[in-house]
């Protein structure tokens, strides 16, 4: 399998206008959140921010959002809306929405993920517990085949619990996946593979295990949404978030080591990950 390049990424990436303004960037929304779980869209929504979106909206629920809104310092937070018809109404107002950081799995927030997948027609992210409350409900991912592009973002555990087939090995297994699904799926791990519903299919070769400590795959939803809502397609999205995020830990390790780095650190590597393609 061929491996994501520099170069690949570089021509990949959305440009920048230089006569652009914030609605120029794109404007994309999160819902996630949970009790326990406030750091993930927080993680999701600044990187977000870092990977040059215009506007990002981080809707949580009430009971966490003063804990969210005072760790973001550039993405907006709200109390996100009860009733599905008005999150449906928010989760619709944007240029690209991704669902499911640290969002729990309380049985009435697996119904309305199902509903927005359905719902929404704008593309959409899905991570985390966004997929666990997809199950093997694989209907509700085709549903949006064709119509709206739709990235997945399992490490494997997720996966298996989507319908995946790991005996494949994991290229075939993504693939394989993407092509019943209509989703590009990111499936995350050592040497992370892209692959999309024609086939094409990516492996990359940045990043490092400093990287695997719970928050590191928020950040990466949240580079993917950034893309996506700035304008790429939904593989060319995958491929470069995969590529700076696992540059960006590069760095992170370089400086801090693979013991002491954190999710957060990944954001603030970003902007070095991004400097490498002569941006």
């Amino acid at each position: 399998m061929e491996e994501i390049t520099a170069n690949l990424v570089k021509k990949l990436l959305p440009k920048r206008d230089p006569n652009g303004h914030k609605g120029t960037f794109g404007k994309v929304r999160i819902w996630g959140g949970a009790v326990g779980y406030t750091g993930a869209p927080v993680y999701a929504g600044e990187a977000a921010c870092r990977t040059g979106s215009g506007l990002v909206f981080v809707a949580v629920p009430g009971e966490v959002y003063p804990i969210a809104a005072a760790r973001c310092d550039t993405a907006m937070v709200s109390p996100a809306p009860e009733e599905y018809e008005d999150l449906r109404s928010w989760m619709s107002r944007c240029d690209a929405a991704l669902i499911g950081p640290g969002l729990g799995r309380a049985s009435d927030t697996e119904r309305k993920v199902r509903a927005l997948l359905e719902d929404l027609t704008v593309p959409v992210v899905l991570d985390a517990d966004g997929i666990n409350a997809v199950g093997t409900h694989i209907d509700s991912l085709a549903s949006r085949q064709g119509r709206f592009p739709t990235v997945v973002t399992p490490h494997e555990e997720e996966f298996r619990r989507l319908g995946g087939d790991l005996s494949l090995g994991r290229e075939r297994a993504a693939v394989d996946f993407a092509r019943r699904s209509g989703c590009v799926v990111v499936l995350k791990g050592p040497g992370t593979v892209t692959a999309a519903p024609d086939g094409r299919a990516l492996r990359n070769p940045t990043g490092n295990c400093g990287m695997a400590k719970g928050g590191s795959g928020d950040v990466l939803a949240g580079i993917v949404l950034s893309l996506l809502g700035q304008g790429a397609d939904a593989f060319a999205a995958a491929v470069c978030a995969v590529w700076l995020h696992g540059t960006a830990g590069d760095f992170a390790a370089r400086d801090l080591t693979e013991y002491a780095m954190t999710p957060g650190d990944l954001i603030g590597t970003l902007p070095a990950a991004f400097k490498t393609l002569g941006l």
